[in-house]
C-alpha cells in the first residue's frame, strides 16, 4: 500500500486512521469540513474537492457520518419520525459517500490491489435489527450498505482487483458517540483505527461487497 485517502480524517476515527497510516510510512492525502470545505451534503462540494486528486489511491476510507444532525438525535421510536431528520440522515449518512465513491472510482489503479471502505454502523443490519428505534440513521447506514454492494459488483467491471466494503468500527470513544454510549463498552479511537486496518490488511477479492465488524466478522445484512 502506497498512498491512501481518507475522507474525514479530522473526526476522531480519521484523525486516529490517518495517523496509523502515517506510522507505517503510508503517504496520507486527508479532506475533511473543518480544514478542507468538504461538505458531504452538497454535491458540488464533493465533485470540487476530488476533482482535483490525480493519484492512484491504494486505499481510500470514508469516516464521516452523524448520529444527531441539527439537535435532532436518532428516535427512540418510529412515532418520533420527522422527515427533515430523516432526510438529513440520508443525506449525510448514505448519498454523501455515495458521491464520494462515484467520485473516487477513477482514482483507484487499475493494475493492482485496492480497497474502497466506508464506516457503516451494525445499526444499519435489517437481520440483526431486534429492538426497533434509531429509524432515520438505521435507514440511512442499511441504504450506505446497498451502495456498498452494488458499488462493489460495478467496480469488479473495469478494476478487478479493487475491493469495497462497509465497515463497522465498533463503539468508539469519540465526539459522534459521547452522548449515546450509556453502559455500552467503548474502545479509543486508536484502538478502533487499528482494529480497521487489520481487517482492511485481510481483505480479498472475495470479500467485496460485504459488511464486516471490527474483528473482520460478516454482519447480516
Amino acid at each position: 500500500m502506497k498512498h491512501a485517502l481518507i475522507i474525514g480524517d479530522s473526526g476522531g476515527i480519521g484523525q486516529a486512521l490517518h495517523a496509523a497510516l502515517d506510522a507505517r510510512g503510508i503517504r496520507v492525502t486527508g479532506l475533511s469540513r473543518s480544514r478542507d470545505g468538504l461538505d458531504l451534503t452538497v454535491e458540488s462540494s464533493v465533485e470540487e474537492a476530488l476533482s482535483g486528486l490525480q493519484t492512484p489511491f491504494d486505499l481510500v476510507l470514508v469516516t464521516t457520518g452523524a448520529l444527531e444532525i441539527d439537535g435532532a438525535g436518532p428516535e427512540k421510536t418510529i412515532r418520533a419520525i420527522s422527515a427533515r431528520a430523516m432526510l438529513d440522515q440520508f443525506v449525510l449518512n448514505a448519498i454523501g459517500p455515495a458521491l464520494v465513491l462515484r467520485e473516487a472510482t477513477r482514482l483507484l489503479p487499475r493494475d493492482r490491489r485496492s480497497v474502497f471502505a466506508v464506516l457503516s454502523a451494525r445499526v444499519g443490519s435489517i437481520g440483526d435489527n431486534r429492538l426497533g428505534g434509531w429509524v432515520s440513521y438505521r435507514a440511512a447506514k442499511a441504504a450506505l450498505n446497498q451502495i456498498v454492494h452494488t458499488g462493489a459488483i460495478e467496480l469488479a467491471r473495469t478494476r478487478p482487483q479493487a475491493i469495497c466494503v462497509a465497515l463497522h468500527p465498533g463503539t468508539v470513544a469519540t465526539a459522534f458517540t459521547a452522548d449515546y454510549l450509556g453502559r455500552h463498552p467503548a474502545v479509543p479511537p486508536e484502538t478502533a483505527a487499528a482494529n480497521l486496518l487489520g481487517v482492511v490488511d485481510g481483505l480479498t477479492r472475495d470479500h467485496s461487497g460485504g459488511f464486516y465488524d471490527w474483528a473482520g466478522k460478516e454482519i447480516p445484512w
